[in-house]
């Protein structure tokens, strides 16, 4: 990394995703991160929640390494979910399992295991959270294309 290049080279952004046990939706995510990647000046990588690989603290090392001081983590979800408010934040160690009031959160059960979270995070800088992809008017325009295309 140039050491002489703006503070915006410092600056890493992870793209989180579910994972499965599929590869399609780390090939999404993947493809998301490769087509931002493009024109940012930003050191990009993907995490996972759970199954896929890289896991999001192996993620956040790997921006760590490439000399992020501080990393912008933004869920490639469409909406708040459970994963969203308490799995991620409590993987990036941002909330301890608790919510915003300081309130404990309640635990969740389902079929998948979140094999990650109790790894923990070491990075010195600042994590900055982000909200996930929400309604959008161009998300909007994506499904207005797939219906077309499939008439």
């Amino acid at each position: 990394m140039d050491t002489n290049s703006s503070s915006k080279t410092k600056i890493g952004v992870l793209l989180v995703g579910h994972g499965s046990r599929l590869p399609y939706g780390k090939d999404v995510v993947s493809q998301i991160a490769e087509m931002y990647r493009e024109d940012q000046e930003f050191v990009v990588e993907v995490g996972f929640m759970n199954m896929s690989k890289p896991s999001i603290p192996e993620a956040i090392t790997m921006l760590a390494d490439k000399g992020a001081e501080k990393i912008i983590v933004t869920p490639v979800f469409l909406a708040h979910g459970v994963h969203t408010t308490e799995d991620i934040p409590r993987i990036l160690g941002l909330n301890n399992g608790h919510d915003e009031t300081g309130n404990k959160t309640h635990s969740h059960s389902h079929s998948h295991s979140h094999d990650h979270e109790e790894v923990k995070i070491n990075f010195k800088g600042e994590i900055i959270y982000t909200e996930p992809l929400g309604a959008d008017k161009r998300i909007a325009d994506i499904v207005k294309d797939r219906v077309n295309d499939a008439l």
